[in-house]
């Protein structure tokens, strides 16, 4: 079987979901956009999503690792490993905020170098696609998180005083 070939698993649940995001976190090899709600109970506290999280970013300072949310509280006070996370890479990790007038949408998705995603039908719907080695689907979903990432702000700094 080819290695880019390209491959849809159907994602029946939550736990689905989580194992889908840590092999999309594991895949990026240059950018990695995340796109939730609030990320609460999805696996960015892990210690195996930090690590795997650290070690993108590490490889190499031109890597990006961009956060949209439409609610930044459970980033900020109940995920110090993404704030760890944050601190230590201020000039290639961003999390920003969604402007109230676009807090009607509400399918998350996430992708990888514009060839992979993760994404599910509603919030409040675990069921849900991993993608691998789709790019034109990669490419779509990407091009709608840089049209929301445009229109939000900055929500967490890197550093506490915000500047």
């Amino acid at each position: 079987m080819n290695d880019n070939a390209l491959q849809h698993t159907r994602l029946d649940g939550i736990v689905d979901y989580i194992a889908a995001l840590d092999t999309l976190c594991g895949l990026a090899q240059h950018d990695l956009y995340l796109f939730e709600k609030d990320f609460d109970g999805l696996g960015y506290n892990s210690e195996a999503r930090y690590t795997t999280l650290r070690n993108f970013l590490l490889a190499n300072p031109a890597h990006r690792l961009l956060v949209l949310a439409h609610d930044t509280h459970y980033l900020s006070t109940l995920c110090p490993r993404m704030m760890l996370l944050l601190r230590q890479f201020g000039t290639s990790m961003f999390i920003h905020q969604t402007p109230k007038n676009l807090q009607y949408i509400t399918e998350p998705f996430s992708v990888a170098d514009e060839t992979n995603y993760v994404r599910r039908f509603h919030f409040d719907d675990p069921r849900g696609i991993l993608a691998q080695h789709d790019p034109e689907k990669s490419r779509a979903l990407k091009s709608r998180f840089m049209e929301m990432w445009e229109h939000s702000h900055t929500a967490l700094s890197p550093t506490r005083l915000g500047l």
